[in-house]
């Protein structure tokens, strides 16, 4: 081989090893900005997907035959979001609307009617459309093994039976008249109570024979009561509707509230309470 050729060659050689390199660096680089976008994406998804943390305390006022099943959601609405404390006002409907529309601080409002509910939208004071989360329906409560042998609304119209009614303000008490004028029963009770509760409570100390209730307040007593269904309940079937209120202090937190309410597992405790789907 003569010497241009072999000076030929080791340029060729010096040039191959130069390309080489250039395609390496080339690589290392296009590897190295795809790993640092790569790395840079998934936290800026993280941090658009990412919901802000729930604190504070929610405020419900919501109806007494709601206790049980209310407080169980509280219990774990304050486990699903740490640092949130849930508290409640339960009572009869229309005193608790009447409390919202007078300047009580509150978050959310459930009542156990439309017509209570009625009471603080056409004030102004909730959010939106009430939305129906739950039906109730009555059912007498009597006396642990029935004594008085009641089997029907009828019944409780006896001589000497000491009966107990809601309030007529109350939806309770609203139902069980729409009940018994279906049946055209004319009823003196021996005292009308301001909350289903206080019906309830007074057959579970034996002061009264029976109460016209609902069937959750029923199911919630265990034995210290018994019940008995009758077929003129249909006709009085309540609707409860939830909202959140227009000063809310948390209204966040409250809104999550309501959708655990609302949501499979809310629906599934209310069920198992006794309420009827919406």
């Amino acid at each position: 081989m003569t010497r241009s050729a072999r000076r030929t060659r080791r340029m060729l050689q010096v040039a191959g090893l130069g390309a080489a390199a250039a395609i390496a660096l080339s690589a290392c680089s296009s590897s190295g900005d795809s790993s640092a976008k790569s790395d840079a994406s998934p936290k800026s998804n993280s941090a658009a997907s990412a919901s802000p943390k729930l604190s504070g305390t929610v405020t419900v006022f919501a109806a007494a035959s709601l206790k049980e099943s209310f407080t169980k959601l509280g219990h774990e609405f304050e486990q699903q979001h740490p640092g949130t404390k849930v508290t409640f006002n339960f009572g009869g409907s229309d005193a608790l609307a009447a409390s919202i529309t007078s300047g009580a601080p509150a978050d959310v409002f459930a009542a156990a009617s439309p017509k209570t509910m009625g009471v603080v939208t056409d004030h102004k004071d909730a959010v939106g459309t009430p939305a129906t989360f739950v039906r109730n329906q009555l059912e007498i409560a009597t006396l642990p093994g029935n004594p008085d042998k009641i089997s029907s609304l009828k019944d409780l119209t006896k001589p000497g039976l000491k009966v107990v009614l809601c309030d007529k303000t109350v939806p309770c008490g609203a139902a069980a008249q729409k009940a018994l004028e279906a049946s055209k029963l004319k009823l003196t009770p021996v005292s009308y109570e301001q909350d289903v509760k206080g019906a309830l409570n007074k057959v579970e100390l034996k002061e009264a024979d029976a109460a016209v209730v609902y069937k959750t307040d029923v199911k919630s007593a265990g034995n210290k009561v018994e019940g008995v269904e009758f077929p003129e309940s249909t006709k009085a079937i309540n609707d409860y509707p939830i909202a959140l209120l227009k000063h809310a202090p948390n209204p966040e937190a409250s809104k999550a509230f309501m959708a655990l309410v609302q949501s499979a597992e809310g629906q599934k405790v209310l069920n198992e309470a006794g309420f009827l789907k919406p």
